[in-house]
């Protein structure tokens, strides 16, 4: 019984790679390298060689504080840590509520790729996302030990298909493509180094299933180390080759379609189609995993409903917790489908509480890792980009404050209930408050 209320340690380095990469090159690889260069044209690639060395100290300083504290509450714990309980709680929430409408985002945007290149229509796109996050919850259902081993044919599909459209287009750069080198100024280079701050969101989200990794030292600090140079890599590559076929001026979000689908002929737009798709779902199965875990995580110190903790007993997955997004999934798939809210509008969301947990992290670790000088400045340089960025998110500020709210009525409610379980309990189950702890 005991073994069925813990998480189990499946995931190696190989899946840990893979992990972190499908969480950091989500569906901004899709559009971004073409908005920037549209933006700032070929000086864009300065913004790209910016981020590429920013990412990672941005990286390491997950890495490192997922190797020194693994904990299924990932930044969360660490918060807790540094800042006390209730800030922890808060960062949790943050992140928590950040997936239930990030994920089905990024389902829409990769079964939008597809349904694009194959001509099908909007009923089409819901089911494929809906598919998509199925697929998410079911790999996470069943352990990250089957996700990883998914998530790693995901991603080197991903690898495979990025470098064969940069092959295939350096024989249609030219050098002419880069000149005018800064067509727009370079106020312009500035917004849009911005802009490419989203694309490397996302190493946060591993911590949380630093839990399950076999060796946490080696498969946080070295894995996304690997992963880093890996993901920055085929970010600047495929700008470089944006810029290089002047594809961004075809249609900044189609840019990357048009690589892909153009030297493979009819084949093309399928290729392109199930890029996206590919793209999507392993930024879904990182991200379910590590929000169930946080769940769990919360469920388990007590700063969220019980039943979020509840357990499989045959995949010692947090069965719970996954019901939860799942009833969130289908809650935000039925109001984009009934035509009540666009897909803009549900991208502004989760902006702000992606930001704030990231800073938090950062902030996190810039106390926790003292024992560490190249720790600490890793995290201070993580945490001044980042806060550059909150105050460009706008009003998604407001949906973090309203988290914050029910935060507090549930802190509340749980004060008001509290004086009667503790008189019911100690009398007649004190074995099983040991067993859950």
């Amino acid at each position: 019984m005991k073994q069925s209320n813990s998480l189990q340690n499946h995931i190696g380095m190989p899946q840990a790679i893979a992990l972190y990469i499908g969480a950091v090159l989500g569906s901004g690889i899709l559009i971004v390298p073409g908005l920037a260069a549209e933006m700032a044209g070929p000086a864009s690639l300065l913004a790209w060689g910016f981020m590429t060395l920013l990412i990672l100290p941005m990286a390491l300083s997950m890495g490192l504080l997922s190797a020194k504290f693994p904990n299924a509450g990932g930044v969360s714990h660490f918060v807790t840590l540094a800042f006390g309980e209730r800030a922890g709680t808060l960062v949790g929430w943050f992140f928590l509520m950040s997936v239930p409408i990030g994920a089905p985002v990024a389902a829409l945007t990769g079964a939008g790729y597809m349904t694009a290149a194959m001509g099908w229509g909007e009923p089409a796109r819901i089911a494929l996302a809906a598919a998509m996050v199925i697929a998410g919850l079911g790999m996470n259902w069943v352990g990250m030990q089957l996700a990883g081993k998914v998530q790693i044919a995901v991603v080197l599909a991903i690898v495979a298909v990025l470098i064969f459209a940069f092959t295939a287009a350096l024989p249609r750069m030219e050098s002419a493509s880069f000149t005018p080198f800064v067509p727009h100024g370079w106020m312009n280079v500035g917004k849009a180094t911005a802009i490419l701050f989203w694309c490397f969101i996302g190493w946060e989200a591993v911590s949380h299933l630093s839990e399950e990794f076999k060796d946490p030292q080696r498969a946080a600090v070295k894995g996304v180390t690997i992963a880093a140079v890996i993901v920055g890599a085929l970010y600047f590559l495929t700008a470089l080759a944006v810029v290089g076929t002047q594809s961004y001026l075809k249609g900044s979000s189609s840019s990357l379609v048009w690589m892909i689908s153009r030297p493979l002929g009819q084949w093309g737009g399928l290729v392109a189609g199930l890029t996206g798709l590919f793209i999507c779902t392993a930024t879904i199965i990182a991200y379910v995993g590590a929000a169930s875990r946080v769940a769990y995580a919360m469920s388990r110190q007590g700063h969220a409903p019980k039943w979020m903790g509840r357990m499989s007993s045959r995949f010692h997955t947090p069965v719970g917790a996954l019901a939860f997004l799942l009833l969130c999934f289908t809650a935000v798939l039925t109001l984009y489908g009934s035509g009540l809210v666009s897909l803009t509008t549900l991208i502004t969301f989760p902006n702000a509480t992606f930001i704030l947990t990231y800073i938090g992290g950062c902030a996190a670790g810039i106390r926790l890792l003292k024992g560490s000088r190249s720790g600490v400045i890793i995290s201070w340089i993580s945490f001044i980009a980042t806060a550059a960025v909150f105050p460009f998110t706008g009003m998604a500020v407001a949906y973090p404050c309203i988290i914050v709210a029910f935060y507090f009525a549930f802190v509340i409610y749980k004060k008001r209930k509290t004086p009667l379980n503790v008189q019911a309990v100690p009398a007649k189950c004190p074995d099983q408050r040991t067993e859950v702890s």
